[in-house]
């Protein structure tokens, strides 16, 4: 292995250094990678340059890419977008300011991304931070008597990044995109269970009463955002930051809307979640 690995903190995350993601990258040093993004849930490589066909051919190492859903950054590189507040940049945007909630990626859909890159372009003077909590130590530190009550349970995720974790039917738009997952999933390469769901987009336990959901969600949501549980990444130009959605949820910090901040995303598709 020629690259070198340091622990981000006690919750979860590696730095990883001494490696140049803009070459191609030969089968075993992919193969040392994939483990330790998956042994360490997310992974940080700092001071990369990198265009948009590098970090689409670092992510093609771990998957098949997503494409972007409307119009692409450019026409030759259909899988990425940009994350940002500019404006007037030619180039397709999406979740341009302000602060968001912990989520996981696409759960509001049958299969949910494996796992996404975004690399800082341009960073805010203060704020705009992502945060990243561990959502298998949020499930192993859960009491047995949760962990009984939440065994085979499935939960309704509904695309709202209004965040309102306590939609009913009747105020559910049946056309916006949603989905209904496991509260527990089993990752499909480490086999460790980890939660899924978020604050964000987890409205209701299925065949529980509102009530019952509820309460019962906000114990999962607290042990998912347990300050324990949580590392929070410091953005610095040339970071290419990479989570694994199967087992970390993230949330941005508030900056200021004047503050300029851009994040070029890449997402890898996944497969549908399994408890």
């Amino acid at each position: 292995m020629d690259f070198q690995v340091t622990k981000l903190s006690d919750a979860l995350g590696a730095a990883i250094t001494g490696i140049d993601l803009s070459r191609e990258l030969d089968a075993a040093t992919i193969a040392a990678l994939r483990k330790t993004w998956c042994d360490n849930v997310i992974v940080v490589f700092p001071g990369q340059k990198l265009s948009e066909a590098d970090q689409e051919r670092f992510c093609r190492y771990f998957g098949e890419l997503q494409p972007v859903r409307s119009a692409a950054l450019d026409a030759n590189h259909p899988h990425t977008l940009l994350i940002t507040n500019v404006k007037n940049t030619g180039m397709e945007t999406a979740l341009e300011d302000g602060e968001m909630q912990f989520h996981y990626d696409q759960c509001y859909y049958e299969r949910p991304c494996d796992g996404s890159t975004l690399y800082a372009m341009e960073v805010p003077k203060s704020g705009g931070d992502t945060q990243f909590a561990n959502c298998y130590t949020a499930y192993e530190k859960l009491s047995d008597d949760i962990k009984a009550r939440i065994e085979g349970a499935m939960a309704l995720n509904y695309y709202d990044y209004g965040g309102n974790p306590t939609l009913r039917p009747d105020t559910i738009k049946p056309d916006a995109p949603q989905w209904v997952h496991p509260v527990v999933r089993t990752h499909n390469e480490t086999g460790r269970k980890a939660l899924f769901v978020n604050r964000l987009m987890t409205i209701r336990i299925e065949g529980m009463d509102p009530a019952e959901s509820d309460e019962l969600l906000e114990i999962l949501f607290a042990a998912v955002e347990a300050p324990e549980n949580i590392y929070e990444h410091h953005w610095k130009l040339d970071d290419l930051m990479m989570w694994d959605n199967r087992s970390s949820v993230h949330a941005r910090t508030y900056f200021e809307p004047d503050d300029r901040r851009m994040m070029r995303r890449v997402t890898i598709k996944g497969g549908e979640p399994v408890a």
